[in-house]
């Protein structure tokens, strides 16, 4: 019995382990940014759309502009994956 429940234990990590997915946070630029008051230049660059942006800032000081990382092509930009060379046998 023990042995079945560490099997079945063993199993269920291992298939749950295979759905974690980790990929940073910071992997993509946002076009908007809230910009002024306590944020420093280009400001909290954390929204997909204007209206996202000028919802936040709403009461807060701040105001809404573009993120110069979009908008002048300074985002970086994501790297094709290599395929690996193929070994050649011995």
């Amino acid at each position: 019995m023990r042995k079945t429940q560490l099997a079945l234990l063993t199993l269920g990590a291992t298939v749950l382990a295979g759905f974690v997915n980790i990929t940073p946070a910071a992997a993509r630029e946002y076009p908007w940014c809230a910009q002024g008051g306590e944020f420093d230049y280009p400001g909290e660059c954390a929204y997909s759309t204007y209206e996202q942006c000028q919802a936040s800032v709403s009461g807060r000081l701040l105001y809404c502009g573009p993120n110069p990382r979009v908008a002048y092509g300074w985002a970086p930009q994501p790297q094709p994956r290599r395929r690996p060379r193929p070994v050649a046998p011995y």
